[in-house]
């Protein structure tokens, strides 16, 4: 375990690669069958392909609110 204190948007960007990865995952499966002149899948499938763009959004707030957190910090410093 590291000694440096964890910021307030690390869940944030673990949980959105995770739902990011998902989602990328669910688009691979969804668009193959296109290409391969199959039968499509369901609609669902479709829906599952939205979690890529929640799980970037996901992400892009962590990294807001981490950036947002090490600015507080150091702004006091600089005083």
């Amino acid at each position: 375990m590291s000694s440096q204190s964890a910021d307030p948007g690390d869940v944030y960007v673990k949980a959105g690669t995770v739902v990011f990865g998902i989602g990328a995952l669910a688009t691979l499966v969804t668009f193959v069958p296109l290409f391969l002149h199959l039968t499509p899948l369901p609609t669902a499938m479709y829906w599952l392909s939205m979690l890529m763009p929640a799980g970037f959004l996901s992400a892009l707030t962590g990294l807001f609110l981490n950036a947002r957190a090490q600015r507080a910090r150091v702004e006091p410093q600089e005083s």
